[in-house]
Order: structure tokens, then sequence, then C-alpha cells
């Protein structure tokens, strides 16, 4: 009876978890940590100029196997994949903002392909400065996005786009711009990069919103929040973000992409430093 009760639990979870897209193999696949991490190059951009393979070394021996970038660093891109994959880090990601990557989209993404990286990012959805976003404008944006998720899966790469805070701060008159795109784009095609700093610097919640669109979310950028009226960012564990019911929240969800960042940082080797011993010993 035990036996039968725990089936069929385990089946009404998996069907609720199907519904919503979340994938098969994250249903049951439990952890109590994040059994990996990367981070975004821009953090420590100042010290890849200077000796990028020195940096890449130290990253990869503080544990880093996941890195978000643009463009390859060295003499070649052979010699860039060479490195990064001698050390054990894989440069998973990367894009652009909508205006470039609406210009010759198949080219890019065909050069994203070539860099070994299995998502192409929209990191900036509008045409604008977003600081007065219409629902017409979140419509466009959306329209946008399902032209490049749909190029994308033509090319054979994932796509996502990346939030800040204006999607969160001002409500249009068909609602927030953030949920205009979330419901106006196509589940398949156009994931999301939810960045959790900015959901809450506008003003959302990072674990309501995964819970409202569930299934939808693919990588989450790991950036604090400091204790003053500005908010400003912070290192990973240095601030007031709770990353325990977020990470607890995407993990189940499916989500196994952690990317450490730091706007404006500069000293980003040790910002990764500690956001690695943080990370690693964080328990949701």
């Amino acid at each position: 009876m035990t036996n039968r009760r725990q089936f069929i639990t385990t089946l009404g979870l998996a069907s609720a978890g199907f519904a919503a897209g979340i994938p098969a193999w994250a249903i049951e696949k439990k952890a109590d940590r994040l059994d990996k991490i990367g981070f975004i190059s821009g953090i420590v951009s100042n010290f890849m100029k200077e000796d990028w393979k020195g940096t890449l070394e130290k990253l990869a021996k503080m544990g880093y196997t996941e890195m978000e970038t643009g463009n390859y660093h060295g003499n070649s891109l052979a010699e860039f994949k060479a490195v990064c994959k001698s050390l054990g880090i894989n440069p998973f990601a990367g894009g652009g903002s909508i205006a470039d990557m609406l210009k010759e989209p198949e080219k890019k993404i065909a050069d994203a392909l070539e860099m070994g990286k299995k998502y192409w990012v929209c990191y900036w959805p509008w045409l604008s400065d977003a600081k007065n976003i219409t629902a017409d404008e979140a419509k466009t944006a959306a329209d946008n996005l399902n032209k490049l998720g749909e190029a994308a899966k033509k090319g054979g790469i994932k796509f996502c786009w990346h939030n800040h805070n204006w999607e969160f701060e001002k409500a249009t008159s068909e609602g927030l711009p953030f949920d205009i795109l979330m419901k106006n784009t196509d589940p398949k095609t156009v994931k999301m990069e939810l960045d959790i700093y900015w959901v809450r610097k506008g003003g959302g919640d990072p674990v309501e919103c995964m819970k409202k669109y569930p299934g939808r979310y693919d990588i989450l950028h790991v950036k604090d929040m400091d204790a003053t009226p500005e908010k400003s960012f912070a290192c990973p564990g240095s601030g007031i973000i709770d990353f325990r019911p977020v990470f607890r929240e995407a993990w189940d969800q499916g989500v196994r992409h952690y990317i450490v960042e730091r706007d404006n940082e500069q000293n980003g080797i040790e910002c990764l430093r500690g956001s690695a011993e943080y990370l690693k010993d964080l328990r949701f």
C-alpha cells in the first residue's frame, strides 16, 4: 500500500511538472546544493585583458566550470577553445542586444555555435532606454524575441532573454512589461536568463516569477544587493538577498546554470573567490 501511494504521489507530481513545462529529468532529481557554478566574463574583463589564460586558470582552481562570454580571447578561436577545454571551463552562453541580434541573426548564431555555445542570450530586449515602457512597446519586444527564438531553433541553439529592473518597476495599461513579455513569447523557443538582483531592484520576487511561469527559466544570474538605500550591487554572499529559496525553486524546475555576476566590479577575482566559497557551501 505504501509503495502504491508513493507511486501515485510521484505520478501526480510528475504530471504537474510536465504540464508546467518542467523537464522530465528534473522532476525527481533533488539536491540541496549547486553541482556547478559559472561566471560572466565581464566581471573580470580588466584581468582578462591583461592575462586571460592566467585569469581562467585561477577561476578554474576556484571551482568555476562555466563561462558566459561574448567574443573569444587570444590569437585564435582554436586557441581559446583549447585552453578552456584544458581547464574544464565551458563557454556555454553569450549574445548581445536585440538591435544587434536582429541584424544577420543566422550569422551570429553560426558564430555562437562555432564558439561551442549552447545558449544565445538577448541581454537587452528593448529598442529604447526602457524607462517608460508601454504595452505596445512590450508587445513589439515580444515579437522580436519570438523572431530570434525561431531563428535560434532553426540554427540549433537555445535562446534566452535577460531582464533588468525596468520590466518590474512600472505597470503599463496591460500590466507589467515582464508579464507582457512572458505571455506573448513562445515557451518552446524563448526561455529566460533570470537576473535575481534586477528582479529585486525592480520590486519583484524571483521565486514568484518562477512559480508564475514554471519551466521558462534556463539560467540564473547570481548577484547580491547591498543594504544601502540605493540597493547597489554586491558579490554573492555579502549582501541581503537570501538565495536559498530562489535556488530551491530554480533547481526543482530544472535550472542548472548559475552564473555569478557583479556589474562595475574592479576586483572581480576576489569577488569570484568569495562567491565560489559562499555558493559551494550554501545549502538549500
